[in-house]
């Protein structure tokens, strides 16, 4: 009669067994497919596994704060800088030039 112990170690040896033959297979079908794309021309983003991106590319933004001391600039996005953090921003806008 099988005891419990002894099925448990066959089930584990069964388990391995499984594995190793899945991954063979596995490595078999990749194989496979690699030939099937390489043969027809075939890539990942004609699958829909890579999507081409579909953000354009943005315009650099417009600096909205200067430190009149150094002259650098800042667009108001992002961490800011050391020279205005803290401090009362309005005093470093840049004033919009009118237009004749």
């Amino acid at each position: 009669m099988t005891t419990y112990k002894q099925l448990q170690r066959q089930i584990q040896q069964l388990q391995q067994q499984a594995e190793a033959l899945r991954q063979r297979e596995i490595e078999q079908v990749i194989r496979e497919i690699r030939e099937k794309m390489a043969e027809y021309g075939v890539t990942a983003e004609d699958l829909g596994f890579m999507e081409a991106p579909t953000s354009r590319p943005r315009p650099p933004v417009q600096p909205k704060y200067r430190d009149p001391a150094t002259g650098q600039t800042w667009s108001g996005r992002g961490r800011a800088p050391a020279w205005i953090a803290g401090k009362d921003m309005t005093q470093f806008l840049i004033r919009a030039e009118p237009k004749p």
